[in-house]
């Protein structure tokens, strides 16, 4: 009976892997544990051995995707795969004597993958093979040099053998593929390796005693060696036919920093030691602040967001302030600020331009006939955004009033939930932070937000005049997805309008 071969749970979060090669086709014999194919996941590439010694049926062809437990082949035990598997070891015994200086093969095969060489490292580059495919290799042999982005280091073999590559120079790997394969040999007696290391050394000499590899730095070393300014000619390579290795580059930094010291009257300059302190710290994150960062990424991802800008003379505002601030504070007992200007002058824009006080709630728009306008407030605790209800029927000194309510329950942390969802649009002012310029992110599931900056008194044209005005940038981020660009520039327009001409706030024109 077929034996069937699933693809294996690889990961918690792994639901599916794509076949990415066959090494075995349809029909061929194959032994138990003998690797038949390779898989991919999001997150990383595997082999699959087969389960049984026998002959393999394919179902899924090679670039398919298949989910996790489903069938991907069948294995049919067969009197075929038993001899396949036992004359292996008794050809390589009888070729064995043939090749004198081969060594002999125990059988086994150990694959060499990219180990965990940091922290936030995800993926290496074969930067050069010291050995070349089929070579006989020792164990800790360096056999190659792997670069990361951070660093250059030595890839040692990790068993005695003949060496398969199966990455090729410059191809980039991920933490844990496949680099090569080394079937496992047994070492090759002393009298065998004695003539090849004879040839070598008689080769060397030939050479002027240097071989290949003799004077040149691996790339770790030349890194160290040019970081010191000691040319590579000053330094004697102890690594593999005299290649410089990173100790050798390391060890000569004491003797290139003494020479110049004794021909130069100069005192080398002294080493500055840092004496200022390094300590870290880890803080957990906030309920709170986990929640904003959760929206902010979510609003990032799933959002069509843009932001346009414009810019508005504040004159005619801060001159209306001034003049009626102290009378409006001693009436209402509340400080006119800047605040009420923009809800009132955001509300009597949102009934020309209703796409902006939306939202998308799947496949249809929701329009609101009245303006619920939610006012970011900083607190300690992180960012909060409370809502001023049906801000489009109340006043100044209401609209006002309701800013220093929430605001000041938000900093005692006293805000309930109700008082922090529903709103319809946003409003934030990065200015009393000192912020000249800002793309402010939506507030989920709002299609838009006003973000209102310093003022700061610019050289402007008026008449055909330069005079100096105090202007504050205007920002509105909005859902492409909702709202088109021709009524977001129009919305902003229209603030910024009826800012520079406050008596059509009042009026309601």
């Amino acid at each position: 009976m077929a034996i069937q071969i699933k693809v294996p749970t690889v990961g918690e979060s792994i639901s599916e892997v794509t076949i990415s090669n066959w090494l075995k086709k349809d029909g061929d014999v194959v032994k138990l544990d003998e690797v038949i194919a390779e898989l991919e996941s999001d997150k990383a590439t595997f082999e699959l051995p087969a389960q049984s010694a026998g002959v393999l049926k394919i179902i899924k062809q090679a670039g398919e995707t298949v989910p996790v437990g489903e069938v991907i082949c069948e294995i049919e035990p067969s009197a075929q795969a038993a001899p396949a598997s036992e004359p292996a070891p008794a050809k390589p015994a009888a070729a064995s004597p043939t090749p004198k200086s081969e060594p002999k093969a125990s059988g086994g095969v150990k694959e060499m993958k990219v180990p965990a060489v940091g922290e936030s490292i995800t993926e290496v580059t074969i930067s050069t093979w010291l050995k070349k495919e089929g070579d006989h290799v020792k164990l800790d042999e360096i056999i190659a040099e792997v670069e990361s982005d951070k660093a250059t280091f030595e890839l040692p073999a990790e068993a005695t053998g003949i060496l398969h590559i199966v990455a090729k120079e410059n191809e980039t790997l991920p933490i844990g593929g496949l680099i090569c394969r080394i079937d496992v040999t047994e070492e090759v007696p002393a009298q065998q390796q004695q003539p090849k290391q004879e040839t070598v050394s008689a080769t060397a000499e030939s050479a002027g005693g240097k071989s290949y590899a003799a004077g040149h730095p691996s790339p770790a070393a030349a890194k160290i060696l040019s970081e010191k300014g000691v040319p590579p000619g000053q330094v004697q390579g102890n690594g593999v036919g005299g290649r410089i290795t990173k100790d050798d580059a390391v060890k000569a930094q004491a003797a290139p920093a003494a020479k110049p010291a004794e021909k130069s009257q100069v005192a080398p300059a002294p080493e500055i030691a840092s004496t200022g302190s390094r300590n870290t710290r880890n803080e957990k994150m906030s309920s709170l602040r986990k929640t904003i960062a959760k929206r902010l990424v979510t609003v990032k991802n799933e959002t069509a967001m843009l932001t346009t800008f414009n810019e508005v003379d504040m004159k005619p505002v801060m001159e209306l302030r001034s003049r009626y601030k102290d009378q409006f504070k001693e009436k209402y007992g509340v400080g006119l600020g800047f605040m009420s200007f923009f809800v009132k002058a955001v509300c009597a824009a949102s009934k020309d331009f209703p796409a902006v006080n939306a939202y998308l709630d799947g496949d249809e728009i929701v329009y609101h006939d009245y303006c619920d306008i939610s006012i970011a407030v900083s607190t300690p605790r992180g960012l909060v955004v409370p809502v001023i209800r049906n801000a489009e029927s109340l006043s100044f000194h209401q609209i006002e009033s309701e800013v220093v309510r929430l605001a000041t329950k938000g900093r005692d942390g006293k805000l309930s939930i109700e008082e922090m969802t529903g709103g319809t649009f946003s409003i934030t002012n990065g200015g009393v932070f000192g912020s000249m310029l800002s793309t402010p992110i939506l507030n989920p599931p709002q299609s838009a937000i006003l973000g209102m900056h310093n003022i700061v008194e610019r050289p402007v044209v008026k008449n055909k005049e330069i005079v100096i005005r105090p202007i504050m940038f205007l920002a509105l981020s909005y859902d492409h997805r909702i709202v088109d660009g021709r009524e977001s520039v129009s919305f902003l327009f229209r603030v910024k309008e009826m800012l520079e001409d406050p008596g059509r706030l009042i009026l309601g024109v």
